[in-house]
């Protein structure tokens, strides 16, 4: 499993909506995800998940579940079951989720699952901080950016829809940063780390680099 800066064709973009921050202590109410082929939408998968305790005021007042929306839903076992049957082994996308999301999941699919997610994912947040010129990286402020509708804000599938636009959009930025020709593709990845190779200026003229730079120091030359 690892975090790619690169733009898929195919993926599965996902969010989570929990009772609070903590992986350890607190639990997954809300799993959506919208798998995309072709960088087109292909299926959705949404379900609350019922947590087996009660839902605190805070996380109410954000997302908007309460004890009553997941009385009858699924538990975290059967939630998570399908939902890494959907995504299978696509890479996963979604906004903060190397910090957030996907330690919740690991964790959940370890401790009710007994098993290791092994998915790649594409944190958005990551990519917007690289592309766009703006003071905040929520998602609401780069879909604002995009002038997209963020209503429904907070929500899983909402967010996952939203952020698949921003994706999408910020795809073409990097089509337009890597240039048009073959040389500056934007599908040309690095052979290291699997991210896209960005053109860029050097003391010697102009180079492909690794956009995970400086994680990865991959260069091509031009």
């Amino acid at each position: 499993m690892a975090r790619l800066n690169l733009y898929a064709k195919d993926y599965v973009v996902f969010d989570l909506e929990t009772t609070g921050l903590s992986p350890e202590k607190d639990e997954i109410i809300e799993i959506s995800a919208i798998k995309v082929r072709n960088g087109q939408v292909n299926s959705i998968f949404s379900t609350l998940v019922n947590p087996g305790r009660p839902i605190p005021d805070r996380a109410t007042a954000i997302n908007g579940i309460t004890d009553e929306m997941v009385l009858n839903k699924p538990t975290l076992k059967d939630a998570l079951k399908d939902f890494l049957d959907f995504a299978g082994d696509d890479i996963l996308v979604g906004h903060n989720i190397h910090n957030f999301d996907m330690n919740f999941l690991c964790a959940g699919a370890l401790r009710e699952l007994h098993r290791k997610v092994n998915n790649d994912h594409v944190d958005t947040l990551f990519l917007a901080r690289n592309l766009l010129p703006l003071s905040k990286f929520r998602l609401t402020d780069i879909a604002s950016y995009f002038h997209l509708e963020t209503k429904g804000a907070h929500r899983a599938l909402q967010d996952c829809a939203m952020n698949q636009q921003c994706y999408e959009e910020m795809r073409k930025l990097w089509e337009a940063q890597a240039g048009t020709n073959d040389d500056k593709r934007a599908d040309c990845l690095c052979p290291r780390c699997g991210s896209l190779l960005v053109r860029r200026k050097g003391k010697f003229g102009e180079f492909l680099g690794c956009s995970s730079f400086p994680g990865c120091r991959y260069t091509k030359n031009v």
